[in-house]
């Protein structure tokens, strides 16, 4: 027995000496070094919207084509070995007079080691959706907001990020969409720069 791990007590007796015990870092998750949020943020809309790019649907109506988004952004997380959570509760509370229950989010991603990401898609400018989103961001969490649709689409104020998707619509209300050959960067900030269903609120960072 080394005397690292041994003490002796009098009379020349030696028993093991008691275990050191390693404490792991406990608490919400932190950047590495050199990272921030906003770079955080920045990269992965760029990484996602990339992802999107990449579909081709055909005559899918409002919800369908909303429901293909949440797929995607599902799947795009679980592809980084994150747990993805549709319908992931929101610090947000609903309005009057359900304020008792919270809102929801269409996709909220636990990462092991940086804070959570969180998702919102919408065909239409909704003005609660950015309050969600910046209330998730105020509490410490990256905002995305994908949105769709045949262009013209208002740039949220920072730190919520946007990443859009075009389409084009067709008679009925249906809408088709073909994959660029080169998606174009998610657009910039005016001013300054793995289980479906229910999900537990996420970890404050």
């Amino acid at each position: 027995m080394s005397e690292a791990v041994r003490q002796v007590l009098p009379g020349g007796l030696a028993v093991p000496a008691p275990p050191t015990v390693t404490r792991q870092r406990t608490g919400p998750a932190a950047y590495p070094a050199g990272m921030d949020v906003a770079d955080d943020g920045a990269r992965l809309a760029a990484d996602l919207a990339a992802r999107l790019a990449e579909l081709t649907f055909a005559d899918l109506d409002q919800q369908q084509v909303t429901g293909q988004l949440v797929d995607a952004a599902v799947a795009w997380a679980r592809g980084h070995g994150w747990r993805a959570y549709r319908r992931a509760a929101s610090v947000v509370p609903l309005p009057p007079p359900l304020q008792h229950r919270q809102s929801v989010l269409d996709v909220a991603c636990a990462r092991p080691d940086a804070p959570p990401v969180v998702i919102e898609v919408d065909h239409t400018d909704r003005k609660r959706t950015v309050e969600k989103l910046l209330a998730e961001a105020r509490a410490g969490r990256v905002a995305i907001w994908i949105r769709w649709g045949t262009g013209r689409f208002a740039i949220p104020p920072a730190p919520v990020h946007l990443v859009t998707l075009e389409v084009v619509r067709r008679p009925g209300a249906r809408f088709s969409r073909s994959p660029a050959a080169d998606p174009p960067p998610p657009p910039r900030h005016s001013g300054t720069a793995a289980v479906a269903g229910e999900a537990p609120p996420l970890p404050l960072p």
